[in-house]
């Protein structure tokens, strides 16, 4: 019998024989010590909230829909899933652009369809969006997306904020190893409780 058959086995015969759940009661002793994804999601929110009032980027997301974008995005959404986890797939475009004003980059932000340096160049030479788009084969709002994405990059405004959701993103993945680690040794004790009831009982 392999060792996950052999517990399962152990914990229906200790329930059928004590009515007890053991391996629920040691997880009520863990609620309230480590935050809960809304208790991580309101705080990232008090930031977003100071990040909006400080003017430093505007977007019609409120601060929790902000949050939420961050704890969507960590959770490996795309901007289409956050969209609709926020109530509308057509703000997909808004969520698009709070992201990289956040910094929370992807892969494919980077991806363009053209020379950077060759549209930097076009750039301070005076040309107008248009013909630089013209020039580089792109569509003028192709062209101002990928900008948007380079400038954020560069610009360290933001920063001071999101070195602390990023603090916050931490201690979630944190809290999430924890319970994940209680959890298995709730398991462990359980099974240890049942086999020394079963010893008494045979």
């Amino acid at each position: 019998m392999t060792e996950d058959k052999r517990k399962a086995h152990l914990l229906k015969l200790f329930s059928a024989m004590s009515g007890k759940t053991k391996i629920v009661e040691p997880m009520k002793n863990i609620h309230g010590t480590l935050r809960d994804s809304d208790a991580i999601e309101r705080e990232v929110a008090l930031v977003m909230r100071e990040i909006t009032e400080q003017g430093i980027f505007k977007t019609s997301l409120k601060p929790i829909q902000l949050a939420k974008l961050v704890n969507s995005f960590y959770a490996g959404k795309n901007d289409t899933e956050i969209a609709r986890e926020l109530g509308d797939e057509k703000l997909s475009k808004t969520v698009a652009r709070a992201r990289v004003r956040l910094k929370l980059f992807r892969e494919l932000d980077f991806k363009m369809p053209f020379d950077k340096e060759k549209m930097e160049d076009l750039i301070e030479s005076g040309k107008t969006m248009k013909e630089v788009s013209e020039e580089l084969g792109v569509s003028p709002s192709t062209l101002r997306e990928y900008r948007h994405v380079i400038e954020e990059q560069e610009d360290p405004t933001i920063d001071p904020y999101i070195d602390r959701i990023r603090d916050v993103m931490e201690d979630r993945d944190l809290s999430e190893q924890m319970t994940r680690s209680a959890t298995a040794d709730s398991l462990g004790d359980s099974i240890d409780i049942t086999e020394a009831e079963m010893i008494d009982v045979t």
